[in-house]
């Protein structure tokens, strides 16, 4: 039987590559790591507005034979549909990036994410062409989620790889700051053509953030082109012969513990992130009757501060460990989870800002070093793979907590409370991966000229 925690061939072919460590210059490390965060955060950019998108634009117009609690239900499913995708990026492209390279599987994801986001800002509304609309919408945004099951894994994988090893929290964290740059950038979008008439907004206005797209899409491509193959990854292909067929068959097989751990870890960054923004704008709107406006902006806001507190435990997790910060900002976020959502009640905008920015800033502790414990989880030789898995897995589970939260407060009622236990569940279970994972993390060596 396979040891759970990745004691496998693999994992003693990646403890010999310590025996000549791989070699990068510290020029070449922070050139990779800001070429990582620039696709991420397009990436982040082109897969959150399809969220704002779904709680303001979709259930109005692609659903709108339905009453209105159907129709954002069903905007939310669609929304859900893109995670349970990305686990298929995931095992798709981590084949290319544990076989190929990493560099290849990077310029795929974004490019593809970059045209999928742009066709969706050309689709016809279901008044225009029926219950086509919806179908095209559910298939663009499979591709959305393919090609970020494979993104996200690839940058980090990438940036720690080129990491001193003694800093992989703060290199690790770039990409991370993907999340709050492409938030800022698509909120910002939104709340820009929100300042239409609503005929305009809703007959063309909601569609140039999504075409905007098309011009990221050339400057991230040509920025990441740049960037050179991991030093690892060019260590092993020297020193391998027997490179796995199939990566995450390996992981499955051989570090199924370590997937499990890192699929904990990775819960609260992914999930705790859609119940603030965009369960919680479509809760404000429709259940609190708060401005569309009001939401968006308080999601800015929050962007800016999520910004500085990746940054922060980035260098932090260098000192303490990316298991402990994990750990600890698990903790926090449960122990805040009710009060955010009490704030929200009291539909005082002071209060609707400072509920989203304290909410989002305490799950930000732990997604800060994600990238950091995920990487330091699985060896090099099917690392992309499990990087890419446990996130992406995270995320096909939690991507639905938008739908259920809704779902519950239609039923239940709408208290606080009824939110806020979710994020308080989907809180504990990173805190308990995090304590977990501290104790298991694996290093190969980079050496930096």
């Amino acid at each position: 039987m396979s040891d759970p925690t990745g004691s496998s061939p693999g994992a003693a072919a990646a403890a010999r590559m310590v025996d000549t460590p791989a070699h990068v210059s510290g020029q070449d490390a922070r050139r990779v790591a800001f070429a990582a965060f620039v696709g991420t955060a397009l990436e982040w950019y082109d897969y959150f507005l399809f969220g704002t998108a779904a709680a303001l634009v979709f259930n109005r117009l692609f659903f709108s034979t339905l009453d209105p609690t159907a129709a954002t239900l069903a905007a939310f499913a669609t929304f859900g549909v893109g995670f349970v995708a990305r686990p298929v990026g995931a095992v798709v492209f981590g084949a290319v990036g544990d076989r190929i390279g990493r560099r290849p599987a990077l310029l795929i994801t974004v490019v593809m994410i970059g045209v999928a986001t742009g066709l969706i800002g050309l689709l016809p509304d279901f008044a225009a062409i029926g219950v086509a609309a919806p179908a095209l919408l559910v298939l663009l945004r499979l591709a959305q989620g393919v090609a970020v099951g494979g993104e996200w894994g690839g940058a980090v994988t990438l940036a720690v790889e080129h990491a001193p090893p003694d800093q992989r929290g703060r290199y690790a964290a770039l990409p991370q700051l993907g999340s709050p740059v492409g938030t800022l950038m698509s909120s910002g979008a939104f709340a820009l053509v929100l300042l239409l008439p609503d005929e305009s907004f809703d007959s063309w206005g909601w569609r140039l953030p999504f075409l905007a797209a098309f011009p990221l899409l050339v400057i991230a491509f040509y920025i990441r082109r740049r960037v050179e193959e991991s030093p690892v990854f060019d260590q092993m292909l020297a020193q391998e012969s027997d490179r796995p067929k199939i990566p995450a068959g390996e992981v499955f097989t051989h570090a199924w513990g370590r997937l499990l751990v890192a699929i904990a870890a990775a819960f609260l960054g992914v999930g705790g992130f859609y119940v603030l923004t965009t369960f919680a704008i479509s809760y404000g709107v429709d259940t609190l009757g708060l401005s569309r406006t009001l939401m968006v902006n308080a999601t800015l806001v929050a962007a800016v501060v999520e910004i500085g507190v990746i940054v922060l435990f980035g260098r932090i997790a260098d000192r303490l460990g990316p298991g402990r910060v994990t750990f600890w900002g698990g903790l926090s976020s449960a122990v805040l989870a009710l009060p955010v959502f009490a704030l929200l009640t009291t539909r005082s905008p002071v209060a609707v800002v400072l509920a989203i920015s304290v909410g989002i800033a305490a799950l930000s502790v732990a997604y800060a070093v994600t990238g950091a414990l995920l990487a330091e989880l699985f060896p090099a030789r099917y690392r992309y793979s499990g990087v890419a898995l446990a996130y992406n897995i995270a995320g096909a589970l939690s991507g639905f907590l938008p739908f259920i939260a809704t779902a519950m407060t239609s039923s239940i009622g709408d208290d606080p409370w009824v939110p806020a236990t979710l994020l308080i569940a989907v809180s504990l279970v990173t805190a308990v991966g995090g304590f977990v994972g501290e104790r298991m993390r694996v290093r190969d060596e980079v050496v930096v000229d």
